[in-house]
């Protein structure tokens, strides 16, 4: 059986005929011995044909083609054209090898050209790699350098900018930065230097950001006094602590320090205090990205949960791909192995036991708890990821039925039920978009009454114009009605003949009963 190689180049698709296969045997290591020497290789591959691409952009998509194991029509054609045809009933005396076992099927489905991807097969295509540019005739030396670094650049550039998930992107990093500015204000050791001149200063202050605007206000403790109280109040906020610091600094058991020192410590104290201003304007930037990306998710849990179980799954399309009970555990993987592993209890809860409804639910109901927000969120999510319009009603109905669990497991008021919820959703969502717009862009809101009365001022005019119409037409409207009438009497006279006669047939099985009993 022959066996022709199929290489995609940066210049072009090669088709390669490999002769002696049964001498070799499909022997890998001979192959492999024999890629390095062009003369025992070129007697194994011959090149049978060759397609150049028309330019780099048709390169640039008969690239992403095959790394998605898809065919194009152009390389369909080319196959078609040089390989022998198969014919319907038989065994094709051929087969073709290729590097991608996806795009192999691919071909397989479309042409019935049988396809292999092997050891075999790939240490051949390392061996065409390796001796391309002899096989190819009128190919100038450099050309295939520049074919491939063009291509490599333009393909690297497009997967880049074709990111499925870019969008989700900027919310990972802003939740990773943000974790990491409060380690490091809390981990600061701005702090510990100033517990050395001002030590009662953490008992009375413990916001790490107004400790830091504290002590750079006092820089010196020995300085302070009542004059510095309405400063003081300003930074606490609270006249009687600011007094308890100027109390405390009077009776303070730390030591003076130099300048320099005083230097260095208000230098400490406005870089704790840069990064505290710098994370609530990240904060703000999480939220109004969230709202963005994943409105349903954020109204559902809050924006800050959301962002991190995004982050963890490493996008929201990941996200919304994994089961309720996926995400459930998703960020206490440690703990579910270690509990598969020693056979002990499974974790009921990872990321999620940050939201503010398994800290409200009892420790008996937090398991249920977890698992019923956990199949919200996973609904929520896929919402988000592929719904086309933005909107928050799914999110904020999803919250409402977490709230109706929690009493539901605290004073057993009966739930909605899910159908329900989904359809009222759906319905405000259709609500909105009917609703007409003012050049301001408010909506339009009418109370219900006035909607009502309007129906009902509708109906009285249509009943008037009936009437009217009635009154034009009198004689047959009212010869319709009489006849009507009648009937209706005739209807309800015989009715009545047949009552008596049903009673007097039950009376006379009640008379046959008493003679039989006599």
């Amino acid at each position: 059986m022959a066996l022709y190689v199929l290489y995609e180049s940066a210049s072009g698709y090669g088709l390669f005929l490999a002769h002696g296969i049964d001498e070799i045997g499909q022997n890998t290591e001979a192959v492999r011995s024999s890629v390095s020497d062009l003369n025992r290789f070129g007697k194994v591959v011959k090149l049978a044909a060759f397609s150049p691409y028309e330019s780099a952009l048709d390169a640039l998509n008969q690239c992403n083609a095959v790394s998605e194991g898809q065919m194009t029509d152009e390389l369909r054609n080319f196959l078609e054209l040089t390989l022998p045809k198969v014919k319907e009933g038989k065994k094709p005396k051929f087969s073709l090898g290729v590097a991608e076992p996806k795009l192999g099927s691919h071909i397989y489905e479309v042409t019935k050209i049988p396809c292999q991807s092997n050891e075999f097969v790939l240490e051949l295509l390392r061996g065409v790699r390796l001796h391309f540019e002899r096989f190819i005739e009128n190919l100038k030396p450099g050309d295939l350098e520049k074919a491939q670094l063009g291509l490599g650049h333009s393909y690297s550039r497009a997967k880049v900018k074709f990111n499925v998930n870019r969008v989700d992107n900027m919310v990972i990093q802003a939740i990773f930065i943000l974790d990491t500015l409060d380690k490091d204000v809390n981990s600061f050791s701005m702090r510990r230097m100033v517990l050395l001149a001002f030590p009662e200063l953490a008992k009375i202050v413990n916001d790490n950001y107004l400790y830091a605007k504290v002590a750079k206000y006092v820089e010196d403790k020995s300085q302070l006094s009542e004059d510095n109280l309405a400063g003081l109040t300003d930074i606490v906020g609270d006249e009687d602590k600011a007094k308890e610091i100027i109390e405390a600094a009077k009776a303070s058991m730390g030591q003076d320090l130099s300048p320099i020192d005083l230097i260095n410590v208000k230098q400490f104290a406005q870089r704790v205090m840069d990064l505290a201003e710098y994370r609530k304007k990240l904060y703000d930037y999480l939220v109004a990205k969230m709202n963005d990306i994943a409105p349903n998710l954020a109204a559902l849990i809050g924006e800050v949960v959301g962002a991190r179980l995004i982050s963890h799954a490493g996008s929201l399309t990941n996200l919304a791909k994994c089961p309720s009970s996926t995400l459930q555990i998703l960020g206490a993987e440690k703990a579910l192995f270690r509990a598969l592993k020693t056979r002990g209890n499974t974790p009921k809860y990872g990321l999620i036991f940050h939201s503010s409804f398994i800290g409200r639910a009892s420790a008996r109901n937090k398991g249920r708890m977890a698992r019923y927000l956990a199949n919200k969120c996973s609904i929520a999510s896929r919402i988000d990821c592929f719904l086309d319009k933005s909107t928050t009603a799914f999110g904020e109905k999803l919250r409402e039925q977490v709230e109706e669990r929690l009493d539901f497991y605290d004073k057993g008021v009966a739930p909605r039920k899910n159908l329900d919820v989904m359809k009222s959703a759906i319905e405000t969502v259709d609500g909105k978009e009917d609703e007409p717009t003012n050049v301001n862009g408010d909506a339009n809101e009418e109370p219900k009454t006035e909607k009502k009365k309007k129906k009902k001022e509708k109906r009285k005019a249509d009943d008037e114009e009936e009437q009217e119409k009635s009154d034009v037409n009198g004689s047959n409207v009212e010869d319709g009605t009489a006849a009507k009438k009648q009937k209706k009497k005739k209807s309800k006279d015989e009715d009545m003949e047949d009552l008596p006669a049903v009673s007097e047939g039950k009376k006379k099985k009640k008379k046959s009963r008493t003679e039989d009993s006599e």
